[in-house]
């Protein structure tokens, strides 16, 4: 039944035009190689209009300098319906990953030459693919990433192109907004950001549908990459920013807080780190300063875009930076590996760095006008989603410090809770409130008892599967704090099983996870169920949650692989209330020290915005890691001459081959009819020398063969025969007639000078 589907949506396609023919000399492959033994989880799915796996080398890269393994896997060539619609499609297997759709528009056809009618096919075909695109939102467990990718130049040139352009531009963000799980991008938005001076690949466009240069296809990687890492990395929370030389120019303790200027750069990363507040960062400060001197600071200059109380937190004194920084971590009650430093001292930077592995540290560039490329290129501060509590969170954290005021200043805990006012309303989880309970899954660590992280598809199809997802929403006398928990149970046999209960550290401190319990027990009363099993899984960030369920009375704890399960009876449960100090739920734990072990695998993003930022720096990195395990072997049949030595490193790098001699054979190496397409292109590109598909595509073809072929054409396009036989005739000379040849070259051009 599923092929029949799959042949169905084939069918539909050439139907419409959409499967654009190979051109006559076109050579079109998919390699979708596992060649690990244990692959892992996470997984790129790309489906293309014209042929992409050129994007997977610079796609490995990147897995590699994120230290987050993927592997790349290719749908069938110019098969996008397909791919959308078919069960069995790379799209819908992906399970954990990420899937992208690169598309051109004159791939959308079958167009015997391009003029006006070509483009108002061109224009339907995009409006139905992007329809198509739009009905998938939360359909696959992987987001879909769309990229409209740049035409050839031969189209730019077709009158009404222009128009056309802008249309389908506009088509494209009005079709994907609002998407919850679909992420658009337009080639003219990355262009932008990531510039390629040569993109289009003639050679490769005929011969095998390759329309892009290596360099293109390394910025898409880079683009498709950084998607990705901003979709799953654990978020950043915090910014922590010094005063003195970064958020103004000169120094307020010996300038005078009327003597610092606002230069050009000062504003940008202020607007900057705003804009990132309106995203849902907490911003605060961290600078050796007399406090009051700071505050005249911002007194004496109102054209500063931030304002003291833009800031949620600071410590301005003079002590050092690392102890600033982890008290600012306890009094917000949040985890050092969720803060992002930022500071132009390069020696405070590698304090921080040396005793607080765990937090980003980022010194800002020198000369400080390369701060906007820079700030562009920090991919630590993207976010993949911004919700309704993430612009709310700076005011959140406000509420959050009242509390904790409130409660020190209380002649009892007893009798401040009694007057805390808590309201907490449960209510099963609305399709609206997807994009907020994923991201609850994925940031909250130390109120939540196993930790598993979910997509918006993975909760939708947990709610569908028969699980019940409740979402709470709290309010006190300090506020609202909108969203902040989560509780999933799964009705078992013979017990209520909560396969997760989580919340945010804000609302920590409340007796919220007693009346959920409470509600849990309940809820398997009426259920007819005697018990509820409650799961936790140690990590070092969930000490809250385990403190919290140690403390249940009556509790029956047994292991169940690496998990502990407490098992209470549901009465007792659903008559769970907050209780004095000895019982009660936990305050927010203080983030653990620092123990010389970064929480994160990847903290180079400093790194990536120093020396990855732009395509070519991207192309020659590639290239360059590609080439570290090769080695010109010291035996018979090594490369000997230049062209041998060239030719062998790129047969090493497309192979993926320690080592290749002269006798090797390109086809016997694993090389195939993509590779000896891309073969050609690099040939040309590195050589200057243009060969045909006939040149390379042999089963006898070795190494040594093609590089004396690449020799004779650079000498003038030679045949092979006349090229070996100068080779003999230069071999037979002596060294005198080799000198007095020599001597003669150079005064023939001499004269020619001369003349």
């Amino acid at each position: 039944m599923e092929c029949d589907s799959a042949r169905a949506y084939v069918e539909i396609e050439r139907e419409s035009g959409l499967a654009a023919p190979a051109p006559k000399h076109a050579i079109r492959f998919t390699v979708n190689d596992d060649l690990s033994q244990a692959p892992p989880l996470s997984r790129i799915a790309i489906s293309a209009s014209f042929t992409a796996e050129p994007i997977q080398a610079p796609l490995e890269f990147w897995s590699r300098q994120l230290r987050h393994p993927w592997a790349v896997r290719f749908a069938p060539f110019n098969q996008l319906y397909q791919t959308l619609h078919d069960p069995a499609s790379e799209f819908a297997r992906n399970r954990r990953g990420l899937n992208v759709m690169l598309v051109r528009l004159e791939d959308l056809g079958q167009f015997s030459s391009l003029d006006a009618e070509a483009l108002v096919q061109m224009e339907s075909n995009f409006a139905r693919l992007l329809d198509e695109v739009a009905r998938a939102d939360n359909h696959f467990a992987a987001p879909l990433m769309f990229v409209l990718c740049p035409p050839s130049p031969g189209l730019m040139s077709v009158p009404g192109w222009a128009e056309l352009s802008q249309r389908a531009e506009n088509h494209l963000r009005a079709a994907l907004a609002g998407k919850r799980t679909i992420y658009a991008r337009h080639w003219r938005d990355v262009a932008d950001r990531y510039p390629a001076e040569v993109w289009h690949h003639p050679d490769g466009e005929e011969l095998g549908r390759i329309p892009y240069t290596d360099l293109y296809f390394a910025l898409l990687a880079t683009v498709v990459a950084r998607q990705f890492d901003a979709l799953t990395r654990p978020p950043f929370k915090v910014i922590v920013a010094d005063c003195d030389n970064t958020l103004w120019a000169g120094i307020c303790g010996e300038d005078g807080p009327e003597g610092v200027r606002l230069t050009e750069p000062n504003r940008q990363l202020q607007d900057y780190l705003l804009a990132q507040r309106e995203l849902g960062m907490v911003l605060t400060i961290a600078s050796k300063n007399n406090e009051q001197d700071v505050l005249d600071t911002f007194t004496a200059h109102p054209e500063f875009p931030l304002r003291p109380e833009h800031f949620s937190a600071w410590r301005i004194n003079w002590d050092p930076k690392p102890g600033n920084l982890a008290s600012l971590a306890e009094e917000l009650s949040l985890g050092l590996d969720s803060f992002i430093f930022i500071d132009d001292n390069f020696k405070e930077c590698a304090e921080v760095e040396e005793a607080l592995p765990e937090v980003l540290t980022l010194p800002l560039p020198f000369p400080l006008e390369d701060l906007p490329r820079w700030l562009a290129h920090v991919w630590a501060f993207d976010h993949a989603v911004v919700t309704e509590e993430d612009r709310k969170r700076s005011a959140n954290y406000e509420k959050v410090r009242a509390f904790k005021r409130a409660a020190t200043g209380a002649a009892s805990l007893e009798e401040f809770m009694a007057s805390l006012g808590l309201t907490l309303h449960l209510a099963e989880m609305m399709n609206e409130q997807l994009p907020r309970c994923s991201q609850l899954t994925q940031r909250t660590n130390q109120f939540n008892t196993t930790t598993i992280r979910r997509t918006e598809a993975e909760l939708a199809a947990l709610a569908a599967g028969g699980r019940q997802v409740w979402t709470a929403t709290v309010a006190d006398r300090f506020g609202e704090y909108g969203l902040t928990g989560l509780l999933i149970l799964e009705p078992r046999p013979t017990e209520l099983y909560i396969d997760s209960l989580l919340l945010s550290c804000r609302v920590l401190g409340r007796g919220v996870a007693h009346r959920m319990l409470a509600f849990a027990g309940q809820t398997a009363f009426d259920m007819g169920l005697e018990t509820v099993a409650i799961p936790v899984v140690e990590t070092p960030r969930n000490l809250p949650a385990r403190q919290f369920l140690d403390s249940l009375p009556g509790a029956r704890i047994s292991s169940d692989g690496p998990a502990r399960v407490y098992r209470v009876n549901a009465v007792e449960l659903g008559q769970l209330k907050w209780r004095p100090p000895e019982n009660a739920e936990p305050a927010p734990a203080p983030p653990p020290a620092s123990n010389g072990v970064p929480a994160r695998l990847f903290r180079g993003y400093g790194n990536i915005a120093r020396t990855l930022s732009r395509p070519e720096q991207v192309l020659e990195a590639v290239r360059r890691e590609s080439l570290v395990q090769y080695v010109s072997a010291d035996v018979p049949g090594a490369p000997a001459t230049e062209a041998e030595r060239r030719l062998a490193r790129l047969w090493a790098e497309l192979l993926k081959r320690p080592t290749v001699l002269v006798t090797d054979n390109f086809f016997d190496l694993g090389g195939h009819s993509l590779l000896a397409v891309l073969l050609l292109m690099r040939i040309k590109e590195e050589f200057g020398v243009e060969l045909t598909v006939d040149d390379v595509y042999s089963g006898t073809l070795t190494l040594g063969e093609l590089a004396r072929t690449l020799e004779a054409r650079q000498l003038g396009d030679i045949s092979a025969e006349e090229y070996e036989s100068l080779l003999r005739e230069i071999e037979g000379l002596s060294d005198k007639e080799v000198q007095a040849l020599l001597a003669q070259e150079e005064d023939n051009a001499g004269a020619e000078s001369h003349n």
